[in-house]
Parts: structure tokens; C-alpha cells; sequence
């Protein structure tokens, strides 16, 4: 049970950096032991046996204020949460009402309560129960079997009200602790029934704004029926509901989803993910043939190569418009079912603010290298921007002075939890050591490190390091676009598919420093999706089987930016307003892009077939 609920439950708690904690019921300390190492402001747990709060405080060290307390009467201020966690406790609850109550005293305006339990239906009928051995013979304790509508009820009586409501299965990973215990047949039970609920609950406020407005008016308002992915192992079947651009809530059967289903589209035989998240590209670049013989020491050495302005390829790609390029390079990660990019160059905003087809990353400091840019390894001032990634190329190559590369930048600008070094391939272990010390981050680029330099990081490292992301880089040298690279990862170095998953969605994000809770699908974040046919297969092993082909929608903000001929005739009419269709290597996709412009800006300069990151792209159906 312990398994099930910190699977789930852990993809749907926010960042608590910050806020003031209080884990109600908090027992030996095991969720206040995970939230103490991202940072709250306070972190508070209340239990009513000393024996557990003993245990607890063993644990913890000091990380957190520990109270001997009836939950029903808290000691704590009016008004004191952001966010209360009542795991497997509200069985133990005699009054529930009077518990609600409590926890809406506590609970400060916009904040938020986790609910999990033993799920009441299939409890009572496998007959669970309650307690512990003794001396050979087991002790029930006494519960009380609130259903999972009691409980909701009860806060909403207080104007606390469900934003998620999980009922999740037992799964891979708890089948293999009912082996170990030798209770195979309990599994086998339980198997296909929710073994606990979770319950998202917060008080009402106004809903967020997701930034930049560029859909507003032709947003969906909800998915219904597919398979929605919560994180590289976790799943639920349900629906998730939009507003303003983000996820209002998920689960949640209310008038307001059901109204919200008018402007929303039936994804029943599909598995909703994240919309994955491009730690690094070019997006220039997007048309250009990779270039190069590959065998060089360092970026150098294949940048002299390849430098022939005025030859074929080099003159034709150059001479198509920039911002046509930049399309292009938006629309090659649209296809892989990218939402968020990073553009390793400067933010174009007269493109990249109007309406383009991905978001891409502005707040960030960033030069391309020392050795194109030495003054990136001077002293940089201390100023508002201190929470802003530094990202720069680094140790791109294999000889002895790209290993060096790292500690020139550490003598001179420094490295802490901003710095973000690109390829960092020939960073030795006394680099890597620094590298990891510091909190910095790698973004890692496989493909175009075995074409440049025949080699790339191993499984061992890229896992050795404590922040880490993956990027497409720019077809110049890479494979092809981000799920080529994720697959070139999985096939030829081996990484496991649940490190996979989380290097381009929670961990690219983290890294990035994105605002807006992107690559997760939970209450609050940007409601940036894409849709896949539904294998039964883990959201992590679809991941590393998939190519654009299989991408058949992608929606940002809650706005179709992708849809597939299939999937265009699930949308309401309103959300296909202005997609046109692209052929890409012979497969139909409908983008919300400027193509006729597009296609003839690149026509008028390049000859023969248009090739994006090796795919030919043509006009595809009339509009």
C-alpha cells in the first residue's frame, strides 16, 4: 500500500520549496522525511502516539517541528498551511466532519490538501483489515469506513473542493512485494481493483493565467476516456479538465467537467503524456543535411570542416528566410510531440511571440562557448536573474583540453546550481566530480556525440549525475528529432526507460527551471499534452517506441497544435480551426503553422525535396 500511494502520490504533490507543510497523522516520519529534502519554509507533523512521533524524530534530525496532537484538535494557527498530506489516516478518523473542519482552520487561502487511503469498495469487499501482530495472533484496530464521496463531501462543506480524485491498481512493482511476502494470490485478488484513493483537494481562487494568451478562445476544455499518464509507471483511466490554459482537474466527475465536455474531445483508446520537453536545439538548423566526416577531437575541429558559406549545402540553406527556418525547427519538434524547447541562440521574439508552433524557453542566460565566447568564463554580477539556468556548451570533444574546459570556467565565472553544460563529453572524472558537487547540470546529446566524436556518455554516468536532461541538438549532427534521440539512448546505451521518461519531461523541467509545472500532468500545471494509441504498455516503455509517426496530437495551453487525420475527426470543430496539412516522410499531420508560406519561402531556395531533420516534408491534403 506504502508502494502504491508514493508512486501516485508523488506525481501529483507540487514543488513545497517554499511553503509551510503540516503532514497530518505523520506517524514515523516517512512523507515528512521525502518533503524535507525540497526545501519548505516549515515543515510541521502531528501524531497522537509518542512512540511513532520518537521514531519520527530518530529520522529526521531536526528537518521538522513534531507535535503530539489529536487530529481533530490541531494546536497549530488559523490560517498557518499551504499544504496539508493526511495519509491513511482518515480511517482512523471518528469524526470526520470535525476533521474538515480542523484542517480548513489551518489551511491558508489557495492551498491544498492530499487525502490517501485503503479504497473503502474494495476493502470491504476483500475483507481487509486492519492491524498487527502480536505474539502470534493479530489485533484489529478500529476504523471507520468513510466512503470516498463522505470524504469529499465533508471538506466541501468547508469550501475545500476535489481538484483530483485518483483510485489507482496495484501494479508492477507492488506484485513484486506480494511475491516476496509469498502472497501471490492476494495479488492476484486485488489485481484490476483500486487498492487505495487519492484525493487533490484545495479551496477555490481564481485560476492562474499561463502566461502568453496565444490561444485563448479555441482552447479545449477537456480529454475524456484515454489512459492519462502520470508518471513513467503510473497511470489512470479518467478525464482531465482545462481552464485557461491549465489543468483544472483530473478525475473529477462535477458539473463543471461535464459542461467542459462540450469543448472537449473523446481520447477513449489513447495514452495522454506530458508534453516532452526539448532541453536543446537549434532550431535554425532545422532544414540543413548533417554535416561532417565525424573522427574529430572537438566542435572545433568539425566546425573548421564543415565552415563552407558560400558551397552547397551550406549557400542554398542559408539563403532561406531565418524565420523560416526558426518555423521549421519549431514544427520538426512539433512532430516528436515537444511542446517546450530550449534554442540554444538568441530569443527571437517577433517569431517565437506570435503564435509559433511550440513554446520556447526565454528566461535563461546562456553564451554558446569558451571558446567562442571566452568572456562567458569572466565573473558574472549577482543580480535579479540569479534563478535563471547559465547554459553553455562544454567539453564538446574528446582531447585532453575539453577535460580542461571545466575548471577554467570554475576559476573564472564559477559553477553552481545555475550552470547547465551542454555535451560536458570529455569532462573526466575529476570533472564530473565537480560538475556534481556543485548541483550543476549536463544536457546530453547522444546521437551527435557518436556522429562528431564516436563515442557518448555511458549508462553509468549519465545516471552518477544528479541533474541531468536530454536534447535533440540540431540535425547538423544529430539522428533525427527528440524521440529519435530517446530511442538511439534506449537502443545503443542502454539507459532503462524510466530514466528515459523523466530526462525529457519532470527532469528537463526542473533543470530548465520552467515555471509552469511542464512535462507533468497535475493540478495547476500547463495543460501541454500528447496523444498516443494505447499499447497497455507503461507510459515509459511507449515512450522509446515511438517516432513521429505515431504522434497524433499535441496540444499546448490547451490549444491543437498537431492532430492526425484519425484524430482531426474526434475534435470539435472550433479546436481544428486553422491546422493545415503537412506530409511528413508520406504520414498526414495537421499543424497550426504558416505551411504555404513556409513551403514556398524554402521552395524559392532550395531545390528538390524539403528534408526536415532527414524527413521529407511536401503540401499534404487540400484545406
Amino acid at each position: 500500500m506504502l508502494s502504491l500511494e508514493s508512486r501516485y502520490l508523488e506525481t501529483l504533490l507540487p514543488a513545497v520549496s517554499g511553503l509551510n507543510v503540516v503532514d497530518l497523522g505523520c506517524g514515523t516520519g516517512r512523507w515528512l522525511a521525502v518533503l524535507s529534502q525540497q526545501t519548505p519554509r516549515h515543515l510541521i507533523g502531528v501524531d497522537s502516539c509518542p512512540e511513532m512521533l520518537g521514531q519520527a524524530a530518530r529520522k529526521l534530525n531536526g528537518a521538522a517541528t513534531l507535535v503530539l496532537a489529536n487530529c481533530n484538535e490541531l494546536p497549530l494557527p488559523r490560517a498557518s498551511a499551504d499544504l496539508v498530506l493526511c495519509s491513511f489516516l482518515t480511517s482512523y478518523i471518528p469524526d470526520l466532519a470535525k476533521f474538515a473542519g480542523q484542517v480548513r482552520r489551518i489551511l491558508r487561502p489557495g492551498g491544498a490538501v492530499f487525502v490517501s487511503d485503503l479504497h473503502p469498495t474494495t476493502s470491504a469487499r476483500l475483507s481487509w483489515r486492519r492491524g498487527f501482530h502480536v505474539a502470534g495472533s493479530f489485533v484489529d484496530v478500529a476504523i471507520s469506513s468513510w466512503s470516498v464521496r463522505e470524504i469529499i463531501g465533508a471538506f466541501e462543506k468547508y469550501g475545500i473542493h476535489a481538484k483530483a480524485v485518483l483510485e489507482p491498481e496495484f501494479g508492477d512493482p507492488e506484485r513484486e512485494i506480494f511475491a516476496r511476502a509469498g502472497r501471490t494470490e492476494a495479488f492476484r485478488l486485488a489485481a484490476r481493483q483500486p487498492a487505495i484513493y487519492i484525493l487533490h483537494l484545495s479551496l477555490r481562487r481564481s485560476p492562474g493565467k499561463s502566461g502568453k494568451q496565444w490561444y485563448r478562445g479555441r482552447t479545449l476544455g477537456s480529454l475524456c476516456g484515454a489512459r492519462v499518464a502520470l508518471g513513467p509507471s503510473e497511470t489512470v483511466r479518467t478525464d482531465v479538465r482545462v481552464t485557461d490554459g491549465r489543468i483544472d482537474s483530473i478525475g473529477c466527475s462535477s458539473h463543471a467537467l461535464r459542461g467542459a465536455a462540450r469543448r472537449g474531445v473523446d481520447l477513449s483508446g489513447y495514452l495522454l503524456l506530458p508534453g516532452l520537453i526539448n532541453a536543446h536545439d537549434h532550431l535554425d538548423f532545422a532544414l540543413f543535411p548533417r554535416l561532417g566526416n565525424g573522427g574529430y577531437r572537438n566542435f572545433i575541429e568539425w566546425a573548421a570542416d564543415i565552415h563552407r558559406p558560400d558551397e552547397s549545402p551550406v549557400r542554398e540553406h542559408r539563403a532561406v528566410p531565418k524565420q523560416t527556418r526558426l518555423w521549421w525547427g519549431g514544427i520538426r519538434n512539433l512532430l516528436a510531440g515537444v511542446t517546450t524547447v530550449c534554442h540554444h541562440n538568441p530569443y527571437e521574439a517577433q517569431v517565437f511571440d506570435n503564435g509559433f508552433a511550440v513554446r520556447v524557453l526565454r528566461d535563461f542566460d546562456w553564451a554558446h562557448s569558451l571558446q567562442m565566447d571566452p568572456s562567458a568564463a569572466e565573473a558574472s554580477p549577482t543580480d535579479s536573474r540569479a534563478n535563471r539556468p547559465f547554459i553553455l556548451h562544454l567539453a564538446e570533444g574528446v582531447d585532453p583540453e575539453c577535460a580542461e574546459e571545466i575548471f577554467h570556467l570554475a576559476r573564472g565565472r564559477g559553477i553552481d546550481d545555475r550552470t547547465v553544460l551542454v555535451h560536458g563529453l570529455g569532462l573526466d572524472a575529476r570533472g564530473l566530480e565537480l560538475l556534481n558537487g556543485a548541483r550543476a547540470s549536463l544536457i546530453w546529446c547522444p546521437s551527435s556525440n557518436i556522429f562528431l566524436f564516436g563515442r557518448t556518455h555511458d549508462r553509468q554516468t549519465i545516471q552518477s549525475l544528479h541533474n541531468v536532461a536530454i536534447g535533440s541538438d540540431s540535425p547538423l549532427t544529430a539522428q533525427g528529432d527528440l524521440l529519435d534521440e530517446v530511442r538511439f539512448a534506449h537502443d545503443v546505451v542502454g539507459m532503462p526507460v524510466e530514466d528515459l521518461y523523466s530526462l525529457v519531461t519532470t527532469r528537463s523541467a526542473q533543470l530548465l527551471r520552467l515555471r509552469d509545472a511542464e512535462g507533468a500532468i497535475r493540478i495547476g500545471s500547463a495543460a501541454d499534452f500528447v496523444a498516443v494509441r494505447d499499447t497497455g504498455a507503461t507510459p515509459a516503455r511507449t515512450l522509446v517506441s515511438l517516432s513521429h509517426r505515431d504522434i497524433e496530437l499535441v496540444v499546448i495551453a490547451g490549444s491543437v497544435q498537431l492532430a492526425s487525420a484519425p484524430m482531426l475527426a474526434r475534435l470539435p470543430r472550433f479546436a481544428a480551426t486553422g491546422l493545415r496539412s503537412l506530409s511528413v516522410g508520406g504520414e498526414i499531420r495537421w499543424i497550426r503553422a504558416p505551411l504555404h508560406r513556409l513551403l514556398a519561402e524554402t521552395h524559392a531556395h532550395l531545390s528538390g525535396d524539403i528534408r526536415l531533420g532527414g524527413k521529407r516534408v511536401e503540401h499534404g491534403l487540400p484545406a
